[in-house]
């Protein structure tokens, strides 16, 4: 899936205070809650906080990509986060996260779910995708510049 089809300009958040994983989390919940009535940010930050609890998913270079399968999520979602400043995620190199991609996929996509975790991983280890986000200094220009990168 193309980052395109996974965000939408209303979940493209820049400059966000997380402080910390756990409060991101809950930040990014609630906001996707509010936006997929189906789903509850309750249910959102407990299936985000479990699959942190088997590994972080910072994935170094400042990324992370917090992810999992919901019951009640109709169709891959995406949201994409600058942090206003770097925060503790237990990255692979040991380098703190200041930008998070979120993907809540359907509890049966499970080959979808993968595919789409390597595509992003790829895209985020690009150094120019990596820079060009946090150059954006609005919600728009965040999304703007994540979408207009893959397009070419």
């Amino acid at each position: 899936m193309l980052i395109n089809e996974l965000l939408s300009p209303s979940r493209a958040i820049c400059a966000l205070e997380g402080g910390s994983k756990k409060r991101t989390l809950e930040i990014v919940s609630r906001h996707i809650a509010e936006q997929q009535p189906e789903m509850t940010a309750d249910e959102i930050f407990s299936g985000l906080i479990n699959r942190e609890r088997l590994g972080s998913t910072g994935i170094g270079e400042g990324v992370a990509i917090p992810h999992c399968r919901l019951r009640d999520c109709n169709q891959a979602l995406g949201i994409l986060i600058q942090l206003d400043q770097a925060i503790e995620f237990d990255a692979i190199d040991g380098k703190p996260v200041d930008l998070l991609f979120v993907l809540l996929v359907p509890e049966e996509a499970c080959d979808e779910h993968l595919q789409t975790l390597g595509n992003l991983a790829e895209l985020f280890s690009q150094e120019t995708f990596r820079e060009r986000l946090r150059s954006a200094q609005s919600n728009r220009s965040l999304y703007n510049a994540a979408v207009e990168f893959q397009a070419g």
